[in-house]
């Protein structure tokens, strides 16, 4: 198939574009390259893509909807994946205006795209952040998800609304993943356990919030982008038994889904922080900090929706993804 991906010099977009070109597919990528973090990491991404026949890349802005059109009109693809976005929970309270141009603006260009060039489907990146105040746990796709603490969660939010529109009045599949605390090799900076590992190495104090007792179901990347592909195989579809009277969030009578993508496992933050210390063999310098505007104490995801209609649960243990991440990192920065 010959695949839209959006952020294609992201984290998650990276490794989504290089799994679907290490499949067959045709893959078209676009990305603004801002300055949100180090450029240069992004474009290190992106060098072994473009060494690829199969895989075009493309410099856009998502909140420019003729640059977006005319991407789709040349490139005819079959199926999006859209994962770009402005990112970060904290920097939203700094920057509320990138939000709005980029995931909701961006997002209702994509939706245009996919309604005027007939897209079999689109798959959109959510986020656990959605689940905002709701401390029933874990968390399913099935509880109401209308008070987040953060403009980046309401933004998530308004994308998964604005999906399910589209998916009613133009019968556009459409699958929202929510990704719960994504990590691994070519993370973002931006992160925690990467500003950890880099602090911890030029033996600086690393802030940890909520005294260390946040707890997170941090998931590694390679088993968000086999969520990602196993979902956007599988179209979604309207759910024959759904009702208005007693309305199911997580499903609707139009072709719409949503899925969380976690790892089902929560960790706190100390146990992180020492899983990261283990794999550097040395110790951090901890500045405790109380709970951060616009975080949540914890995030635990109930995945059985993805186990029971695509087949997945992702599986990788922190010990090895952390250890993974490490490695990785040593070897990128030299050290």
């Amino acid at each position: 198939m010959r695949i839209l991906v959006t952020g294609s010099a992201g984290f998650i977009g990276a490794h989504v574009a290089q799994a679907l070109l290490k499949r067959g597919d045709e893959v078209v990528g676009i990305d603004n390259l801002n300055d949100y973090y180090d450029v240069s990491l992004k474009t290190a991404r992106l060098a072994p893509l473009n060494e690829q026949t199969s895989f075009t890349d493309v410099r856009a802005d998502l909140a420019d909807h003729q640059q977006i059109d005319q991407i789709f009109r040349e490139h005819q693809p079959e199926r999006v994946v859209h994962l770009a976005a402005q990112a970060g929970v904290r920097y939203s309270l700094q920057n509320p205006r990138a939000y709005a141009n980029s995931n909701l603006s961006g997002m209702l260009n994509i939706l245009e795209g996919c309604r005027n060039y007939q897209i079999k489907h689109l798959v959109y990146a959510s986020s656990s952040s959605v689940y905002g105040a709701n401390t029933k746990m874990p968390f399913s796709i099935h509880h109401n998800v209308d008070h987040p603490v953060s403009l980046y969660a309401a933004t998530k939010k308004a994308n998964e609304l604005m999906a399910h529109s589209y998916s009613h009045l133009y019968n556009i599949p459409t699958t929202g993943l929510r990704f719960f605390t994504v990590y691994g090799p070519w993370g973002r900076p931006d992160m925690a356990y990467f500003s950890f590992t880099k602090k911890i190495l030029a033996k600086e104090p690393i802030d940890v919030f909520n005294f260390g007792k946040c707890q997170r179901d941090f998931t590694y990347i390679d088993d968000i982008v086999e969520g990602v592909i196993r979902t956007l195989d599988r179209a979604a579809t309207p759910n024959s038994d759904w009702s208005g009277n007693n309305p199911d969030a997580g499903t609707s009578y139009a072709p719409y889904r949503i899925y969380n993508i976690g790892n089902n496992q929560p960790v706190e933050l100390l146990r992180f922080i020492e899983i990261i210390e283990e794999c550097l063999g040395m110790k951090a310098v901890k500045n405790m900090l109380p709970l951060q505007p616009g975080d949540v104490p914890a995030t635990y995801a109930n995945i059985d929706d993805l186990v029971n209609d695509v087949g997945f649960k992702p599986a990788t243990p922190i010990e090895d993804g952390i250890e993974n991440f490490v490695a990785w990192y040593r070897d990128y920065y030299k050290q």
